[in-house]
């Protein structure tokens, strides 16, 4: 098991305690907003369209859903116990149904992207490469390319290790004080691994390095090129 999160019968469990908050990691209010934060930054705007991969119980969704146009944000995760929470906990008690059709919320292990339709602008991927090796990470760009549009962004983050650092030596973040591994959640990668990963892709690194998150995770910004 390469996650606890592919451990679906306890996420269902832990969100059935009324925990949909809690089991994504905690600080919810702190990230979603720097979620939010992130995306403007990069330029998004209410007529853009946003996929979030591993949106959990929407931390990010409940500032992107009533800030996007209508049916403007998709979001995607493993386990459909949270996708269900946070509709039902998150968006529908705001009135923001019309807003979010629950279509669009797909319960996706593998990055096939079912159900999904049409070109995005965005994507984001908060907190999920952190639990996943880098096999995971290559083929989630091999498969979400085709869903892009040309110059589209595609923003993650991940936790860094230095170029010098030793794969198979834990590696203790200074900020947050998480220990990150190579083997096993929670996993770390180097600069030189995500260059490794848009090889014979469509995406173009950019960016990679801190954006002040608590956990020291840092963010990655993807291009896409080409006309397609």
């Amino acid at each position: 098991m390469f996650s606890h999160y592919y451990d679906k019968d306890r996420i269902a469990s832990l969100v059935g305690e009324d925990n949909h908050r809690g089991v994504i990691g905690g600080l919810w209010e702190e990230v979603g907003v720097m979620q939010f934060a992130l995306l403007r930054q990069h330029g998004l705007r209410p007529d853009h369209r946003l996929l979030d991969i591993g949106c959990g119980s929407l931390r990010g969704g409940v500032h992107f859903v009533p800030f996007l146009d209508a049916g403007n944000y998709w979001g995607t995760d493993l386990n459909q116990s949270l996708l269900d929470a946070g509709y039902e906990k998150e968006i529908l008690p705001q009135d923001w149904a019309e807003r979010l059709p629950k279509a669009q919320l797909v319960e996706d292990a593998e990055f096939d992207l079912p159900g999904v339709t049409g070109k995005f602008d965005f994507v984001l991927a908060q907190s999920l490469f952190t639990h996943l090796p880098l096999n995971h990470l290559r083929l989630c760009l091999e498969k979400v390319q085709a869903a892009v549009r040309a110059g589209g962004k595609f923003l993650f983050t991940y936790f860094e290790i230095p170029a010098d650092a030793a794969y198979s030596l834990p590696f203790k973040h200074k900020v947050g004080g998480v220990t990150t591994f190579a083997h096993k959640d929670p996993y770390h990668y180097k600069v030189a691994d995500l260059e490794f990963a848009t090889k014979g892709t469509d995406w173009l690194l950019e960016e990679a390095g801190p954006w002040g998150h608590p956990r020291a995770q840092n963010c990655a910004v993807l291009r896409k090129v080409g006309s397609a």
